[in-house]
């Protein structure tokens, strides 16, 4: 699989966990809050909530965190975020994509700028790698959820586009604009799934060997650790010997 699907995967295997989680629920709290902000606090109502809210369940999110965000929009008490994306390249000219949420667009800027300098990469203007990108919805199942044909069958009935299965599982593909209704028809017949959200999805790829994946990876993980900073994709691609060491290291 391209990229950034490799990226969650090692990501997920790492040792950071506690303090992973901990920031991934806080910029899921604030994904929340702004949804229901600039919408209806009712997901059922509110496609962009009602996919934010199943992402951060799909996170294992306590319920009671994501009750807290929405009565903070409904209250009144939500920050005024500005919603940004980065882009510019990485270490051995990967494209990479920052969408940050934040109330300093100065800060932010001046964070995300120096955090690529100091990793090896260079921010560009916003277009400078996003032609290297389809904006996608995407939805995740486990093995367990059915065998190739069965999730194949499942994802064209539902109103997907594309589906890739493999030992880590499904990942099916559909436009951004269908992804509520697409996701919805999956759930009828392969369950609850592991991951539901808006992505950018890779047209075109940069082979990374395992020094410039480590350098890569500094990076990205600088990028998550910012606060503002909600989700970092790339288009690398790499060998499943490059991430194995990856990850022994």
């Amino acid at each position: 699989m391209a990229g950034h699907s490799k990226w969650a995967n090692i990501q997920h295997r790492k040792g950071r966990q506690d303090a992973v989680r901990a920031k991934l629920f806080s910029k899921f709290s604030k994904e929340i809050t702004i949804a229901a902000k600039m919408g209806d606090p009712d997901p059922e109502k509110n496609p962009r909530l009602r996919l934010a809210v199943k992402e951060a369940k799909a996170q294992s999110m306590p319920k009671d965190n994501i009750e807290r965000a929405i009565k903070k929009a409904m209250g009144g008490e939500a920050e005024d975020y500005e919603e940004i994306r980065y882009e510019g390249y990485g270490p051995g000219g990967v494209a990479v994509i920052v969408e940050a949420m934040t109330d300093n667009r100065n800060r932010t800027a001046s964070t995300v700028r120096s955090t690529f300098t100091k990793h090896g990469g260079n921010l560009g203007e916003t277009g400078s790698v996003g032609f290297m990108f389809e904006r996608k919805g995407e939805v995740v199942y486990p093995g367990e959820a059915g065998d190739a044909e069965s999730v194949l069958m499942a994802a064209i009935e539902a109103g997907a586009e594309d589906v890739e299965s493999g030992e880590e599982g499904h990942r099916i593909w559909c436009a951004d604009t269908d992804l509520n209704e697409v996701s919805t028809a999956l759930e009828a017949s392969l369950g609850e799934s592991e991951s539901t959200r808006l992505v950018w999805r890779p047209t075109t790829t940069t082979e990374m060997d395992l020094e410039g994946m480590q350098k890569l990876t500094r990076l990205i993980e600088a990028l998550e650790d910012d606060d503002d900073v909600q989700r970092v994709t790339t288009n690398f691609d790499a060998s499943d010997a490059v991430m194995a060491q990856l990850e022994e290291g």
